[in-house]
């Protein structure tokens, strides 16, 4: 994992138009190679989870078919 500090003053970071007003959001910032940062809206400052954009579509399409992931 990386923290925020080393990766988030580059990024342009993206959260979700169907976020709600609570709070509860990830946001997402497009790397190089294919790749997909992801941290906590609520935490902007810490640490940041890096998946491959395949993995990650795979991994929404899992959620919303109910599986716990």
């Amino acid at each position: 994992m990386h923290t925020a500090a080393s990766l988030s003053a580059d990024l342009s970071w993206r959260k979700s138009s169907r976020s709600g007003k609570n709070g509860n959001c990830v946001e997402l910032a497009w790397l190089e190679d294919d790749r997909v940062a992801v941290r906590n809206s609520r935490n902007p400052h810490g640490e940041i989870v890096i998946y491959r954009a395949g993995e990650l579509r795979t991994m929404v399409a899992q959620l919303k078919e109910g599986a716990e992931v």
